[in-house]
Formats: C-alpha cells, sequence, structure tokens
C-alpha cells in the first residue's frame, strides 16, 4: 500500500488546526484564469486566510496562508466543451525576501480537490474524483500596505497513484488577490 498519498493527506487537514493557524474569518480574496494542454481552461474563486506564523530564514522570511476555492474547468471533449467543478483547500508556505520587506514572494504548498465528477476531456481521464493539488508560484505584492497580489503558478492535480489511470492535469494560473 502507498502511504505517501495518506501522509500529505493527514499533514493537508492538520496544518490549519496547528496553534499558529488561521482565524476563521477570511482575510482575502483571490480570482485566478488558468490553461492546460489541450484547450482545457480553469477559472478559480476564493477565500484566504494568512497565517500569525513567521519564521526568518535564508535571508528571507517565510509565512503561511490557507487558501479554499471553487474553480470550473471546460475541456474538449468528444465534439462539444465539456465542463467541470472542483473545490479546494491548500496550505502554502511563502517566502519573502529581504527579511520580508521585498514586494516579491514565493510560494508552494500541497493541497485536497474533489470535483463534481470524473475529469474527461477527449485526451484524458482521471480515475477519482478526489485529487491533490500541488502549487508552485512567483509573485509581486502591490499597493497600500501590500494588500494586492499578482502571481504567476503552476498547479498539478492528480490522485497521488491512489488509483489507475492518474495522468493528471497541468495548469499554468495567473492569479489576483486583495487582502481585507
Amino acid at each position: 500500500m502507498n502511504i505517501r498519498p495518506l501522509l500529505v493527506l493527514a499533514w493537508a487537514c492538520a496544518l490549519p488546526l496547528s496553534t499558529h493557524a488561521i482565524e476563521l474569518v477570511p482575510r482575502g480574496a483571490f480570482v485566478q484564469g488558468g490553461i492546460a494542454d489541450h484547450d482545457t481552461y480553469s477559472a478559480t474563486a476564493g477565500l484566504i486566510w494568512p497565517w500569525s506564523w513567521r519564521y526568518e530564514a535564508l535571508g528571507g522570511e517565510l509565512t503561511a496562508i490557507t487558501e479554499a476555492y471553487a474553480s470550473h474547468w471546460s475541456g474538449r471533449g468528444v465534439g462539444d466543451r465539456v465542463s467541470f467543478t472542483q473545490l479546494g483547500l491548500v496550505p502554502l508556505l511563502r517566502y519573502r525576501f529581504a527579511q520580508g520587506r521585498s514586494d516579491w514572494f514565493l510560494e508552494a504548498g500541497i493541497g485536497i480537490s474533489v470535483m463534481d465528477r470524473i475529469y474527461r476531456t477527449s485526451d484524458k481521464q482521471f480515475s477519482t474524483r478526489f485529487n491533490f493539488v500541488d502549487v508552485a508560484g512567483v509573485g509581486r505584492s502591490f499597493g497600500a500596505q501590500r494588500r494586492q497580489e499578482l502571481s504567476l503558478r503552476i498547479a498539478h492535480i492528480s490522485n497521488a497513484d491512489i488509483k489507475k489511470p492518474n495522468p493528471g492535469e497541468n495548469f499554468l494560473q495567473l492569479r489576483y488577490a486583495a487582502l481585507f
């Protein structure tokens, strides 16, 4: 039995329970659009919960956020376009340069998602509705008190070999976020 997916799931679920975790009221919102191979697109809206946790490392500052989102996928089916809805929860670590003073940041995280049905297009077929979401990105904060962000992300969605086939889907995403 491959225990890696169970450990990742446990980690993703336990992170928000930390003593330095998040408030229940969201502190921001975001929208993002994504493209994947074979004419697949996504449009996403979500909420952000920044953590109070901070850690100095490598001349910068590590922080964390949790995001919850709803995403609409549109892919090329056999003859027509097909649509899917995805709900996700992703905790992310964020590294900000210059002891946290830089407007630039890197971020990465692993979360979970579920789709309204199994993703099937003319080119790909998932085997499960439940999937993991791996995210890596670079972004820049701007505006008053750095409360707005623009970032470019790569997201990989797959079931981590829980069940075959597991082709996964890779999205290049452009994201705008605003903190309240």
